[in-house]
């Protein structure tokens, strides 16, 4: 099986024969018991490969807030800001007015983590809306709907700012572009520009401008309304899209079902100089302790780790063996139809490594 590179090759960290600093925070719920599992896996793919890697564990969360006060602690911080990286378990983030901002956008902002990268592709044995379906969606991590700047007027009205500036729209869509000319060449913006003038007409003129400097990338859009269905309807017609941050948010999610659910999912957040790589799915706090939940997700992201560290081979075998597992079918968690644990699992992954 030949790996498909998740992120345009010209941003990967320049020093490649180094010792690579990993930052480890496993996060709330079942955070601790998915990194547990993926920690097993990383542990097999040093062996195996010689990785020259060191991990250092954080602690990030909910679960923070009554010793530290904030769910990023100082001493969180300076761990981020010594590691070239930071492997990310899921986290709790409380709702409401004036509750603290997740421990995920606040590393994002930190570290200008500007683009999301979340693939979809089926995997074996695990139902599929559409069989063959392998789609990239890069969502603007930093600005949009999600940049934070809302404001209450009174008891009874809000306003929430949704901005959109040309540099975030250049440097995101020559992600997507550089990304889809090294996967199928074809790549698709999903905006709203006949409703959102303004906002989403400048980001559509920035995509169809640089399209011109990508003559041999298929370029196209689809308003966010209709892509919901297309996504349904036509998955296997799409290779990389390319979206805003919420319009991104919401249709990463609809395309991780499309092809089985959110528990093998696993994503990243590359900026020029740093990443961070979490599964998409969250804390999960029912099932915490319970050594119930799928560890894929965070073995996943592990895999887009060593992508972006220029690994491939090591990532080709975490691949390999995840999908190895599944055509098994011999070592399942409860979603995928199983009835094995968490923990066994993340030691089955690493035998096969």
């Amino acid at each position: 099986m030949k790996t498909m590179l998740f992120y345009p090759v010209i941003l990967k960290m320049e020093k490649q024969n180094k010792e690579w600093k990993v930052a480890v925070l496993p996060g709330d719920g079942v955070g601790p018991e998915v990194m547990s599992a993926a920690m097993g896996v990383l542990e097999a793919v040093k062996n195996r490969f010689g990785l020259d890697t060191k991990t250092e564990k954080g602690e990030a969360g909910l679960h923070c807030v009554e010793k530290h006060g904030t769910n990023l602690p100082k001493e969180t911080i300076d761990l981020l800001k010594r590691s070239d990286c930071v492997l990310k378990g899921p986290m709790t983030t409380p709702e409401g007015t004036g509750s603290l901002v997740s421990a995920a956008v606040q590393i994002r902002k930190m570290f200008d983590l500007y683009a999301n990268v979340r693939p979809s592709k089926t995997l074996p044995k695990v139902p599929s809306l559409k069989p063959g379906v392998d789609m990239v969606i890069i969502r603007e991590n930093t600005q949009g709907a999600y940049s934070g700047l809302e404001f209450s007027i009174g008891k009874d009205a809000a306003i929430g700012i949704r901005m959109i500036t040309r540099d975030a729209c250049q440097r995101i869509c020559r992600f997507g572009f550089e990304l889809a000319r090294k996967r199928k060449k074809h790549l698709t913006l999903v905006h709203k520009a006949n409703v959102l003038k303004a906002s989403d007409g400048l980001f559509k003129d920035v995509f169809y401008k640089m399209a011109e400097e990508y003559k041999d990338v298929k370029a196209d859009d689809a308003h966010i309304d209709a892509m919901t269905q297309w996504l349904i309807k036509q998955p296997d017609a799409y290779d990389v899209i390319v979206t805003e941050n919420l319009f991104g948010d919401i249709i990463s999610d609809e395309a991780a079902m499309v092809v089985g659910g959110i528990g093998t999912g696993g994503s990243a957040n590359i900026g020029n100089k740093y990443a961070m790589f979490e599964p998409i799915h969250g804390s999960v706090p029912k099932y915490t302790g319970m050594d119930k939940v799928n560890p894929i997700g965070m073995v996943m992201a592990m895999k887009m780790m060593f992508e972006w560290m220029g690994y491939e081979e090591a990532a080709t075998a975490v691949e390999k063996a995840v999908s190895e597992l599944l055509e098994s079918g011999k070592v399942l968690t409860y979603d995928l139809g199983g009835k094995s644990k968490c923990s066994e699992v993340g030691k089955a992954i690493a035998s096969k490594i």
